[in-house]
């Protein structure tokens, strides 16, 4: 017990140092580099530095890492090739009859928008300068038109690819294409779930529809849409039929990427420099902050707090589906605060080996507490889905974040689904042959 106390003790280090670091506006990475060596030195464990280079090494010298990189380079090149419009008209070409229709366009894009992006903000910030201002000559309150832009961009990382995916991944050793294949049913269920609950504030504020006159023609805007809808059917057939890995499927996607961008208005070489310059900056970004966070992994493995925590979760009695449902509250709270990496990155080498060894499926695990992260993103006080579209629309983030909260109370009771049923996620997984244990 006094040996559990003084490693307790020493967990109280880290605050200190990082809330110092932070007031001096050290960026995230350094600063938790900065933490970790620090910490080291004053808990007398600095003999250790000295192979700090080959623990971050082990970190990043991850095959299913490689994924990363190709999958963002193909969303940056498909933004650039002016996809989004066609997307949208072949959304509205399908739904924008129906009472508030824009907002059905609005989540059904973001559906088609997900097999290409793999992320939330990106789509958020993709989104919201072309629906926000469409929806509000239409008739729609422009934050009722903020909120559900930025409550449908959470589709992204759940509907494959997912870049945080391919992180959690990485960090557990699951199988990136069986969390690939896990998401999709989750993420069509919180499509269906956001436009049932569009349907119904529809049909109480007298949304309009669109006039069968002014919506685009359904077999055009299909051929038109063709080659970025095929995009996600190529990856998930690569993965579901055992074709290629997550990796190679990445590889894929960027070729067929070139190839849809020469169909919509033509890439040119500058285009791809900035496509590339792009993704090496975003990569470069993920990739130090995992290197921080081995080193403060490492850290916590020298001083006991993996064995701290679960003694500590033991004597709660917090087991099985209640311990999931713990998590659950850590990781809304650091997704509302942090962004989705970093909080992945920092969280899943304290919590997740409990959960395994518990029996909870990594597969399960991965699903809800990835959904978990994006939630939080639509949350205040830090949303960073509401601040994008806050920013991009000049509207008042707590006039917004006060819109969006139908659309979280529908989100969060869609992740207790998740807990509760691990069905949901698992099934298909289990019905393409993959292992979710």
């Amino acid at each position: 017990m006094r040996a559990l106390c003084a490693r307790l003790c020493d967990m109280w280090l880290i605050p200190i140092i990082f809330v110092l670091l932070l007031i001096s506006g050290t960026a995230f990475a350094y600063l938790m580099g900065a933490v970790s060596v620090v910490t080291f030195i004053a808990v007398g464990k600095t003999q250790f530095l000295s192979i700090l280079p080959q623990r971050i090494f082990a970190q990043l010298d991850v095959f299913a890492f490689m994924a990363m990189p190709l999958f963002i380079l193909t969303a940056e090149i498909m933004s650039r090739a002016g996809v989004t419009r066609s997307l949208i008209d072949f959304a509205m070409a399908i739904v924008g009859r129906f009472r508030g229709g824009l907002g059905h366009v609005n989540i059904l894009t973001s559906v088609f928008f997900a097999g290409i992006s793999g992320s939330a903000i990106a789509d958020s910030a993709a989104l919201s300068r072309t629906f926000v201002p469409e929806m509000k000559a239409r008739g729609y309150d422009p934050y009722y038109a903020g909120a559900i832009t930025a409550a449908s961009s959470m589709i992204g990382p759940i509907i494959p690819p997912s870049i945080i995916m391919i992180i959690y991944g990485g960090l557990t050793g699951a199988s990136v294409a069986a969390l690939f294949i896990a998401g999709v049913v989750p993420g069509l269920m919180l499509a269906a779930a956001l436009m049932i609950l569009n349907a119904i504030i529809a049909h109480i504020k007298g949304h309009p529809g669109g006039a069968s006159a002014d919506l685009p023609r359904f077999l055009p805007s299909l051929l038109n849409a063709a080659p970025a809808l095929c995009l996600p059917v190529v990856i998930l057939g690569s993965l579901v039929f055992g074709l290629a890995t997550p990796t190679e499927g990445s590889a894929i996607a960027v070729f067929f990427a070139l190839m849809a961008g020469q169909f919509y208005k033509g890439l040119n070489w500058r285009m791809i420099f900035d496509a590339v310059e792009a993704t090496a900056r975003m990569t470069g970004t993920i990739f130090i902050i995992l290197a921080a966070i081995s080193v403060l992994g490492y850290l916590a493995g020298q001083l006991g707090w993996s064995q701290a925590l679960a003694t500590w979760v033991d004597s709660f009695g917090l087991t099985g589906t209640k311990y999931l449902f713990f998590l659950v509250a850590i990781f809304l709270i650091a997704g509302m605060f942090m962004d989705t990496p970093v909080a992945l990155t920092l969280l899943i080498p304290l919590f997740a080996p409990q959960a395994l060894e518990q029996g909870i499926s990594p597969i399960q695990l991965g699903i809800v507490l990835c959904f978990n992260l994006c939630v939080g993103l639509i949350t205040p006080p830090l949303g960073k889905c509401l601040v994008v579209v806050s920013a991009l629309t000049n509207l008042n983030y707590w006039r917004l974040a006060y819109a969006a909260l139908p659309f979280i109370f529908v989100q969060v009771l869609l992740l207790l689904a998740l807990v509760y049923w691990p069905a949901i996620s698992l099934t298909l997984p289990r019905l393409f042959g993959f292992s979710v244990n």
